[in-house]
């Protein structure tokens, strides 16, 4: 450790500490942390376990704020006084049992890796230190370079989203990589990574993608939720991209860089070989991604340059006799086509035409169209000098075609990913759920001692979420009863058993369709009754279900579930159902909640989803419904703590709606559901406000992300003097991308409060963005220019404050140009401290104001 803090090029001073040495390595050692001639930022602890709490504490009242706990085998206890003497202090621990961290910009090597990192602009994060140490390595040999390297040990405080946090904002990385084996705060990591996503690309590799085994579940959504499909949810939730193998990692990281503004969703192939024209067709069928056709245009001009035996397609085979004009021309043909947003350019060498010949002539061409052409040059020693060439023009190059495609293939996933991150929802038209209703059915099971709330139950709560269900009778388990209860109903009856010991209810042999009149139903319930007697003797028959049997012949039957993930909460389960559904295993997983976008996300990820936009006679399926569907279990889960597992299986599907044939419930009285199990903190009902302003009724509520257009027309009438004191710039159009970023907060980290009138226009807003840690938060706020000096400001600005004290944040701060007086005035009135700002005097003033004694 000490001798790569001293060989790393650290400016700063360094010092070792240790109470039985006089000198280390030849520098002065002193005996202890009081000893030190200067107050540490960073300390290295290598100590015994036991020493490390005391040092801590000693550190901390130095002054010291941040400290690397490289020391392994700290007991439980150990940890805790470790925190404990840190918390006073606000002193961050890096560690237990981790390599250390490596700033290679600051010349700053603060680990006991077996070399030094090159500079560069990508930040590592790994859980595993061994596996920074191989990475290392490996980047070091293929020059690649790092704006820090950190290994997280056993995280005790700093974790993956503190690190998101400071990554994020760090000016010297242009991409962040995270190696992951487990996550132990997740709504603080989804937060974290939600925000970090947004502005720069982060790339995950997750260990334990092969579970195992499954633990036995009751659920089909349970067997079907495993933790790897869930992980792959978040990420996907998150906007990050997450790849398989460590070298993909860096392979992602070199395509986003050059590629992260193409949105070409398809990919053109220029090479001078058939067979590597059919390994790049081969690879992209593989992985899903789609070869883009030529336009009549391009082909008349390709048919200009090439030879009359080109191949007349894609991939565009210029032939192996192709001399470096050829190339160029291809290249100036495929450039000015639309088609050709992506090109894949693949060379197989010849003895034809000279490699680097080739290379050089390109090189400049491709330069000059950044962000259009990924490379590949086939072979070793003989193309590595067009290799290094197209190197140092910035083109990006792959080992071997199927890399190339599968780069593509990951930056159009990142890109779906970012998409899904930012886009706007329609508004649902959901009502309201029976939320008493629901509540009564619930707390009845559970004063019963029932588990698995029975089908008729089952139903009755979704119904109450505004579900379709088919209704049903329960009556006495007795021939006669269902008999009796058939004679009341028109047409085909399904009979069902109904009992807390038989839960898949069609495999038992409890479940009979198409029954025609009474007579049928009795026949049907004594050879049901006789039947489970002998496969389930010891089962609790409790009642029959007799319903009218539902005629949608073209539906399609879907599952939808709900499950409790260990780490990420509540998770939601959409796919294929009916009695096949674990053999077919055709889902998708999303965390909620949920609104109309993000339902059609997760429905877009199955292979059901192309037979609900219909065929042959089938009509499309109403895809509104389904999401509604799916958000209503959303809710659900929010708002039934004791919530643990749910199965609708089969939601029918048609254009006509959706149907719950068959519902099932477990509840705990553990309450493993609810808003505060959830990764994402849902949109805070509770903060909102109805209220009397200058005699009109006004609704003060968080902004949610359907209030995009709204916001527009509400930014779009306020007068460019008004916006400039807001946004410290001149007014433009805003665009998508930044009304998302205005509409789509994070409820865990910010709050926005607008004031909607009784025709739902914004008449003001104002906002509150908390760092990571709740010690500050900054404000702005804005009211329609019509609308000033008539104390909406005030109103909105007093809801930030209140809002600021409900979260514990210790002040509150702002930044206001000297000339907007009225904010000035607003800000005094309410207590805060008003100075010049250090960095910008003349125009800036800073405002504060504490919320807690002391901040």
């Amino acid at each position: 450790m000490w001798r790569n803090l001293r060989a790393g090029g650290f400016k700063g001073a360094v010092a070792p500490v240790n109470p039985r040495l006089d000198h280390l390595d030849g520098a002065p050692c002193y005996p202890s942390v009081d000893a030190l001639p200067f107050t540490p930022d960073l300390a290295v602890l290598c100590t015994p376990p036991a020493t490390v709490a005391p040092l801590i504490a000693q550190l901390g009242a130095r002054g010291t704020r941040a400290a690397v706990i490289v020391t392994a085998g700290l007991s439980s206890a150990e940890k805790e006084a470790a925190l404990d003497a840190a918390r006073p202090h606000t002193l961050r621990l890096l560690g237990p049992n981790c390599i250390g961290l490596l700033s290679p910009q600051l010349g700053l090597n603060a680990s006991f890796t077996q070399a030094n990192a090159l500079p560069g602009e990508l930040a590592l994060v790994s859980q595993s230190g061994a596996l920074l140490t191989a990475l290392l390595d490996w980047a070091n040999a293929q020059r690649i370079g790092f704006s820090h390297l950190v290994s997280l040990g056993e995280h005790l405080d700093v974790d993956f989203g503190d690190l998101l946090d400071h990554l994020a904002l760090d000016r010297r990385t242009r991409a962040i990589l995270l190696y992951i084996e487990s996550i132990s705060s997740p709504r603080k990591f989804m937060s974290a990574a939600r925000a970090a996503a947004r502005v720069k690309p982060v790339i995950v590799v997750k260990a334990g993608r092969a579970a195992a085994g499954m633990k036995a579940a009751a659920s089909h959504t349970g067997a079907l939720a495993g933790e790897d499909i869930v992980f792959d949810a978040a990420i996907r939730r998150s906007g990050m991209l997450r790849v398989d193998t460590l070298k993909e990692l860096f392979i992602a990281a070199q395509t986003l860089a050059r590629f992260r503004d193409n949105a070409s969703a398809e990919l053109m192939v220029m090479t001078n070989g058939g067979g590597a024209g059919v390994m790049v067709a081969d690879a992209a069928s593989a992985l899903g991604v789609t070869l883009a056709q030529p336009g009549d245009t391009l082909m008349q001009r390709l048919d200009a340059v090439l030879p009359a035996n080109w191949s007349r397609g894609n991939p565009v085979d210029i032939i192996g006799d192709a001399p470096p004009q050829r190339y160029v021309d291809t290249l100036e043909a495929l450039f000015s086509a639309p088609e050709a947003g992506a090109i894949l350019f693949a060379h197989a060498p010849t003895a034809i035409a000279s490699s680097v010949a080739i290379a050089e002539a390109c090189a400049p061409l491709i330069a000059s169209r950044p962000g259009r052409v990924l490379s590949c040059w086939l072979g070793g020693d003989t193309v590595a000098p067009a290799r290094r060439a197209f190197e140092a023009a910035g083109i990006a190059g792959y080992d071997t075609p199927e890399e190339a495609v599968r780069a593509f293939s990951l930056m159009q996933t990142y890109r779906r990913n970012q998409v899904a991150l930012r886009e706007t929802p329609t508004a649902s038209a959901i009502p309201e759920p029976d939320r008493s209703e629901a509540r009564r059915i619930v707390d009845g099971a559970l004063a019963a001692g029932q588990d698995w709330l029975d089908e008729i139950d089952a139903k009755a709560l979704l119904a109450a979420y505004g579900i379709p269900v088919v209704p049903g009778w329960r009556v006495a388990p007795t021939p006669e009863a269902a008999a009796q209860a058939a004679s009341r109903l028109a047409g085909p009856v399904v009979l069902k058993v109904v009992s807390p010991d038989i839960l898949h209810k069609s495999d038992a042999g409890g479940v009979r369709l198409g029954l025609v009149g009474p007579e049928a139903v009795r026949s049907a319930a004594e050879a049901m009754l006789e039947g489970l007697g002998r496969t389930h003797p010891s089962a609790r028959i409790e009642a029959f279900s007799v319903q009218a049997q539902a005629q949608r012949p073209h539906a399609c039957e879907l599952i939808v579930g709900a499950h409790v993930d260990p780490i990420f909460g509540p998770v939601l389960l959409f796919g294929q159902g009916g009695v096949a559904v674990e053999v077919i295993g055709d889902r998708a997983i999303a965390l909620p909640p949920l609104n109309r976008a993000l339902a059609r996300e997760l429905m877009d990820r199955t292979r059901v989803r192309r037979l609900l936009a219909g065929y042959r006679n089938h009509a499309p399926a109403d895809l509104d419904a389904i999401a509604d569907a799916l958000i209503a279990v959303a809710r659900m889960l929010a708002d039934l703590p004791e919530l643990a597992e749910l199965d609708i299986n089969p939601l029918w599907a048609d254009e006509a709606g959706v149907l719950a044939l068959d519902g099932r419930i477990r509840l705990s009285a553990d309450k493993p559901a609810g808003v505060g199990r959830f990764a994402i903190r849902p949109y805070p009902a509770e903060l909102e406000r109805h209220l009397t302003w200058q005699g009109q009724a006004l609704l003060l509520r968080p902004i949610r992300p359907e209030d995009e257009a709204r916001h527009r027309e509400f930014l779009e009438a306020i007068a460019p003097e008004d916006l400039r004191l807001r946004f410290f710039q001149a007014p433009h159009r805003m665009s998508h991308d930044e009304l998302a970023r205005l509409t789509q907060i994070d409820y865990e980290r910010e709050m926005a409060f607008i004031a909607v009138d009784a025709a739902q226009r914004t008449l003001g807003v104002a906002r509150l963005v908390r760092d990571p840690d709740n010690v500050e938060a900054e404000f702005a706020v804005i009211v329609r220019s019509d609308l000033k000096r008539q104390g909406l400001g005030r109103l909105l600005m007093q809801a930030l404050l209140d809002y600021a004290a409900l979260r514990g944040t210790q002040r509150v701060v702002g930044d206001v140009l000297r000339e907007n007086h009225g904010m000035l005035a607003l800000v005094r009135s309410l207590g805060f401290e008003v100075k010049p700002d250090p960095n910008e005097p003349a125009h800036v003033l800073h405002v504060r104001r504490a919320m807690v004694p002391g901040a």
